[in-house]
């Protein structure tokens, strides 16, 4: 796969500002404690752990509208900036993005972080796993030590977790099991709430930003009471109205359902997205109603490469309040994987 077109798409510095301070508010969020006690998660301990560092490559998803950007989805472990036919998906030179992209990358890898594991499940399978070689060789050329493995390639031991004879400081985790729930994550998830590895990202950011039952709290009626005005208006202008199906009325839900997008809330990636328009009966009673988030449908963005039109979105990379990097992604079909020829990301320019 290569890059969609090399020649960036421009986009509106209005929108950019947008997206950015979106993205940092929604950080900022994370450490009110107004927010968390109005969450009042009942969720597992290891969102307890409350690492020093940000959480790597937070994924802030948008469509541009004539209303300004909307909030698709936030990636836990966002990944994409590698192309294995074109390399770093060039940057623009903009005043947010300062020096180069490698070095941006490696600033998020604390540098008592010697030894480090890049983890996903059945890593050596993985469609990304050439982006995650690149990342190791990016890691070794600053002189630390990198593994790419699977969870069962660990082995817990008394002082934390080891592959081979090498006791891992830090694990990259592109694995989907944010919370460490799974039994092949049981000796990470003892290791890590021991405080024996550092794992990034980690289960915190994803129960406080990247679940997708927080865009469904953040329409809740008073919930960001504690914020002031203009800080809740951009969070309600960015992100589209979003509830939980057990709590609205089924019946409504059905007959406005093209109007809507119905989404499991504990997926990522586009996976199992059902446009309501699109949508049986029988499919919509089959929804678990209290997993599944339904959303305002949002149309993508559309753009033409080449004279062909392409639907199109944008990604910010996010590191806590900084900016790493951005890039589009041009599709028509399906996202998942690009299938359709022409389709892949594209280098972003803000005008």
């Amino acid at each position: 796969m290569t890059l969609a077109t090399t020649t960036p798409v421009p986009i509106a510095a209005e929108d950019f500002n947008t997206m950015l301070n979106f993205a940092k508010t929604i950080d900022k969020l994370q450490y009110e404690p107004a927010y968390l006690k109005a969450l009042d998660l009942d969720l597992p301990e290891t969102i307890d752990v409350q690492p020093e560092q940000p959480s790597i490559l937070m994924g802030y998803d948008f469509h541009l509208t004539p209303d300004g950007p909307k909030l698709i989805e936030i990636n836990n472990n966002a990944g994409g900036l590698w192309e294995k036919d074109d390399g770093w998906i060039p940057q623009s030179q903009h005043h947010e993005l300062q020096g180069r992209l490698e070095q941006r990358l490696l600033n998020m890898f604390d540098k008592t972080w010697q030894t480090i594991a890049i983890m996903d499940e059945d890593i050596q399978s993985q469609y990304m796993l050439p982006e995650m070689q690149t990342y190791a060789k990016l890691l070794e050329s600053d002189g630390r030590k990198v593994f790419l493995l699977s969870p069962q390639d660990l082995s817990l031991k008394d002082d934390g977790l080891y592959i081979g004879s090498d006791k891992v400081d830090m694990i990259y985790n592109r694995h989907t099991d944010f919370y460490l729930e799974s039994d092949v994550m049981q000796d990470i998830r003892q290791a890590f709430v021991g405080k024996q590895v550092a794992l990034n990202p980690y289960p915190r950011s994803y129960a406080l930003v990247g679940d997708k039952n927080r865009m469904v709290d953040w329409w809740r009626k008073d919930f960001l009471c504690f914020l002031d005005a203009d800080t809740v208006n951009l969070i309600h202008s960015v992100v589209p109205e979003t509830h939980v199906l057990a709590e609205v009325d089924s019946e409504q839900a059905w007959v406005n359902r093209k109007t809507w997008v119905f989404k499991p809330a504990a997926r990522h990636g586009g996976k199992g997205v059902l446009l309501g328009k699109g949508m049986s009966r029988k499919r919509f009673e089959a929804l678990d109603i209290f997993s599944t988030v339904m959303q305002k449908l949002v149309p993508a963005s559309q753009i033409e490469i080449d004279k062909k039109s392409y639907k199109f979105d944008i990604r910010l990379y996010m590191y806590g309040s900084n900016l790493v990097a951005m890039a589009g992604r041009a599709w028509n079909g399906q996202i998942t994987n690009f299938r359709e020829e022409g389709s892949g990301w594209t280098p972003i320019t803000v005008k």
